[in-house]
């Protein structure tokens, strides 16, 4: 059995190649996203590599090999849907499953997540929007596209966010910008580095790098001011 050490370290390799089209992660970026120094990374590495779940090149990156993107997909399968457990039965908020799920997700089997799946009904996507690998290790992304590049007065449903701390979960909360939002694009100012929305006929402006961080879907044709869908603990389609 991998150890929870390994099975952290492939599911962050994977989450970083996913994000840059599958180019291999930093020895660097790794380090940051675990907390770690880069020369404990480097070292882990190389054991990853000679385990066969990764291919490390120095100065170049490392890449999961097959059997390390299945054991990253199991792991994420297991976060995934133990926040939205939380969610649903202990009506945890979508700012408080996240670090829930970090401390059960290795300690619970295989077995036990797939009875969690079939009590939820199989779902597509967490309390966040981001998919949910199936038992066969296959995963399916919705179409979705970042809120800073959403057309003018186009109407938008919030399906994914990025960025998944607390204090930005908590801060779309104030906003009042759960998942599934109905909203429309009235302003896109590259220049000032705003996006204006209005939600229920109202205006909220936010930066670019807090739009980029959002991901969105066509609304069928309403504005945000007409409705809101259900709140964050339920699932839209659609990173840990």
């Amino acid at each position: 059995m991998p150890s929870l050490t390994i099975e952290n370290y492939v599911k962050s390799i994977y989450q970083i190649c996913v994000q840059q089209n599958d180019q291999p992660a930093a020895t660097g970026q790794i380090a940051t996203s675990l907390g770690v120094s880069p020369g404990t990374v480097t070292s882990m590495l190389k054991t990853i590599s000679e385990s066969g779940l990764a291919e490390y090149t120095p100065y170049e990156g490392v890449c999961l090999t097959d059997a390390g993107r299945a054991l990253a997909l199991r792991v994420l399968r297991r976060h995934r849907l133990i926040e939205l457990f939380l969610a649903k039965t202990l009506d945890l908020s979508w700012d408080e499953v996240h670090e829930e799920a970090e401390n059960m997700e290795h300690a619970v089997s295989d077995r036990l997540v797939d009875r969690i799946d079939a009590y939820l009904d199989f779902p597509a996507s967490d309390p966040h929007g981001d998919p949910i690998p199936k038992a066969d290790g296959t995963l399916t992304v919705a179409q979705a596209h970042s809120l800073a590049d959403w057309p003018v007065g186009q109407a938008f449903r919030l399906v994914r966010v990025l960025d998944q701390s607390s204090d930005f979960l908590r801060y779309l909360s104030e906003r009042g910008m759960p998942l599934g939002t109905i909203g429309n694009v009235e302003e896109n100012c590259d220049s000032g580095g705003i996006v204006t929305v209005t939600i229920r006929a109202a205006p909220i402006t936010l930066s670019r790098e807090v739009a980029e961080k959002l991901l969105v879907a066509p609304a069928a044709g309403m504005r945000g001011s007409d409705t809101i869908l259900e709140p964050a603990a339920k699932p839209a389609d659609g990173t840990d």
